[in-house]
């Protein structure tokens, strides 16, 4: 995985290197007026155009305010936005194109292009809440039409700031993204991507998710900080014909009113071959790694390696299940997480934020890390090594109870079909690890901690085929003589103290 990375790193930085030295153009040689008043679309895509017709080269954004609807980016184009400059959305819906081909609305695309980039210390803002707004009130007038009726229209109709299709040879670096109406950016089926540092601030509206990175080969994030009200670093597979595969995500910060990093749940094809390395994680209302296959992908050859996890909901949630199988088996394996320390909160860790996760779907009890699999379909091949987690403890069987007993495990439902999330199960028999319908997982220098006394064991495994347990502790105050682990239909292959 490494040695693929560098490579496609060097190969990117030739790539711009050699594109650094194409001609600029500035937009206001254009008649592009930057007084965050003129609607500059047609200005602004007959340079891009143009650029694209030299050659290739970038197109420069002084300081400014630009105002525009939907862009399109054009192979060997580079929109530069020096530092002062933003590239502003307008507030009318109608400025911005559902692309025919993506199936989705957006401020800047790239489809079928190659060697494209957005670069420089400037902004993108879509001004996504102003612009959602705008939509509710055309659908009260009847111009606008929303098949869902509550004032929330749907995702694709939105504008993202940034929609790349079936792109190759991708660079954005150095760009603030702000507000978008939608997701904020997706990157689909691109290969050879590199996203590097760059800072997002988009939790304006509903489904603001930070970066998501759907069926792409050949990836690298790095040096990034997404402030997210959805998901900040998602990975999709939208086809069975395609996986997100050879990805490195590295040295970046991500706070969500959802998941920190989440595999799906869109999961057709699958996720293979992923890294993720230094990664913090912090007020986050779900969990700060969530991989999940539930629509018949794979998920194989994942490593973490280096979390920080502060005032987060939940550490680490793996799930398998059979939503949209259409005939597949779903598969997760070969998964290493490593060198973790997290903080898990007894409050709601996104209090405050314009777009909380919801209450009502809060355990009453704080929810463990959890491997869960479904019956037939285990996960696999999974090992944890050199963690600690500091949990809040406080669980009280009278606010909340699940028993540990063969009868009281076999009644958790299986949820095979539900949306994943860490508290689809509402409350967990475990404080620190639940593990069920899994084969071979290891624990190895793992320590748990509980801040305040807990009526629950600590590790609860139900139908484990294999596990290995070396030097795992848990501390509890007033635990002296607590039973912390509880094994049903598990088979424990070593352990040691």
């Amino acid at each position: 995985m490494e040695r693929k990375s560098l490579v496609l790193i060097l190969l990117l930085i030739q790539a711009f290197c050699l594109s650094s030295l194409a001609k600029d153009y500035y937009a206001r040689d254009f008649g592009a007026k930057a007084d965050g008043v003129t609607v500059n679309t047609r200005i602004l895509q007959a340079a891009i155009d143009f650029v694209g017709r030299q050659g290739g080269g970038r197109l420069v954004l002084t300081p400014g305010k630009y105002v525009s609807g939907s862009l399109y980016l054009k192979s060997g184009v580079t929109l530069h936005l020096e530092d002062g400059a933003t590239l502003l959305g307008s507030t009318n819906p109608f400025d911005y194109v559902m692309d025919p081909i993506t199936g989705c609305t957006a401020f800047v695309f790239a489809v079928r292009q190659h060697d494209v980039a957005i670069t420089g210390k400037g902004t993108i803002n879509c001004r996504g809440y102003e612009v959602a707004q705008a939509l509710v009130q055309m659908v009260h007038r009847g111009v606008f039409a929303d098949p869902l009726g509550n004032d929330r229209v749907q995702e694709n109709k939105r504008p993202m700031n940034i929609n790349f299709r079936e792109c190759r040879n991708v660079h954005i670096d150095g760009i603030t993204l702000r507000d978008p109406a939608s997701w904020n950016q997706t990157y689909d089926q691109c290969t050879h991507l590199l996203i590097e540092n760059e800072r997002a601030d988009c939790k304006a509206y509903w489904n603001n998710d930070g970066l998501d990175i759907v069926d792409c080969d050949s990836v690298t994030v790095r040096n990034c900080s997404l402030d997210a009200a959805d998901d900040a670093f998602c990975l999709k597979s939208h086809s069975q014909n395609y996986l997100c595969q050879n990805i490195l995500i590295e040295n970046c910060t991500g706070r969500s009113s959802a998941n920190g990093v989440k595999f799906g749940t869109a999961s057709r094809g699958g996720f293979r071959n992923v890294k993720i390395r230094n990664v913090t994680i912090y007020d986050t209302y779900r969990s700060a790694i969530t991989f999940a296959t539930v629509d018949g992908g794979i998920i194989d050859s994942i490593e973490v390696d280096g979390l920080r996890s502060y005032h987060t909901g939940n550490v680490i949630f793996l799930r398998q299940g059979r939503r949209y199988v259409k005939g597949n088996t779903p598969s997760m394996r070969n998964i290493t997480i490593k060198n973790v320390y997290a903080e898990v909160p007894f409050d709601k860790p996104d209090a405050g934020y314009s777009y909380e996760g919801p209450i009502e779907d809060q355990p009453r009890n704080t929810s463990p890390c959890a491997i869960v699999g479904v019956p037939g379909f285990p996960i696999e091949n999974v090992r944890l090594e050199n963690i600690e987690i500091v949990y809040p403890g406080r669980g009280n069987a009278h606010f909340a109870y699940r028993g540990t007993t063969r009868k009281e495990l076999a009644a958790i439902p299986e949820m095979e079909k539900a949306y994943p999330e860490f508290s689809q199960f509402k409350e967990l028999p475990a404080w620190a690890l639940y593990i069920r319908h899994a084969g071979n997982i290891t624990l190895d220098n793992v320590k748990f901690t509980a801040l305040a006394p807990d009526y629950r064991p600590a590790l609860v495994c139900d139908d484990v085929k294999g596990l290995k347990l070396r030097h795992v502790s848990y501390e509890e105050p007033g635990a002296e003589g607590k039973k912390q682990e509880v094994f049903n239909d598990t088979k424990l292959l070593k352990v040691e103290e």
